[in-house]
């Protein structure tokens, strides 16, 4: 590698919205997220199943495939 052209690597904390902190290396001392892996419903499993039924819901009232 040459010298004096790469970034510098620090160790960066990542801060989320929801108060979870952890470690991880970037080019950045810090950063700051808005969902994180603690918070995210896909990874908590606290999915809004209501929603997606929803969404179900008007695909098969738009296109036909509702209970004939």
């Amino acid at each position: 590698m040459k010298a004096g052209i790469h970034p510098n690597y620090y160790q960066a904390t990542v801060t989320c919205n929801c108060g979870n902190t952890f470690v991880t290396g970037s080019t950045k001392k810090e950063i700051h997220v808005e969902v994180c892996s603690k918070c995210h419903s896909f990874y908590t499993g606290q999915q809004k199943a209501a929603q997606a039924r929803g969404r179900i819901d008007k695909f098969n009232r738009k296109y036909g495939m509702g209970n004939k």
